[in-house]
């Protein structure tokens, strides 16, 4: 169908993304958690590309959560939770709780979420 959108071939398999795990090691994850790169792009070389690509879309300090970056890569919410919870054990990354009550009476913030869920 002409209206689908293209994606790339994975080159990876996920179970060795996630090096065969089906939970997370220590770190746990939420869907709205916001992940930030925490290695500077230099430092990524020797990474895996999937690694990288997730690193290179999380720039900091306003970086993107978790369900965002699973639709952006086309790979399901778990493997994702799992893959950025290896990242985060490794300190990778960084990765931020949601907002609390308290926080989400801006509105400003709130209609900044919304557009950025409408561009997914």
């Amino acid at each position: 169908m002409p209206d689908e959108p293209q994606r790339s071939g994975r080159r990876t398999r996920l179970y060795a993304l996630t090096d065969g795990r089906t939970a997370a090691p220590h770190t746990v994850l939420t869907m709205d958690t916001t992940i930030t790169a925490a290695v500077a792009e230099d430092a990524r070389g020797g990474l895996p590309s999937e690694w990288q690509a997730i690193l290179a879309m999380c720039p900091a300090p306003g970086g993107l959560a978790v369900a965002e970056i699973a639709a952006r890569t086309g790979m399901r919410l778990t493997p994702m939770t799992l893959l950025l919870g290896e990242l985060a054990d490794r300190e990778l990354i960084e990765h931020r709780p949601p907002l609390d009550g308290a926080e989400t009476t801006n509105v400003h913030l709130l209609m900044r979420i919304r557009d950025n869920l409408a561009r997914i």
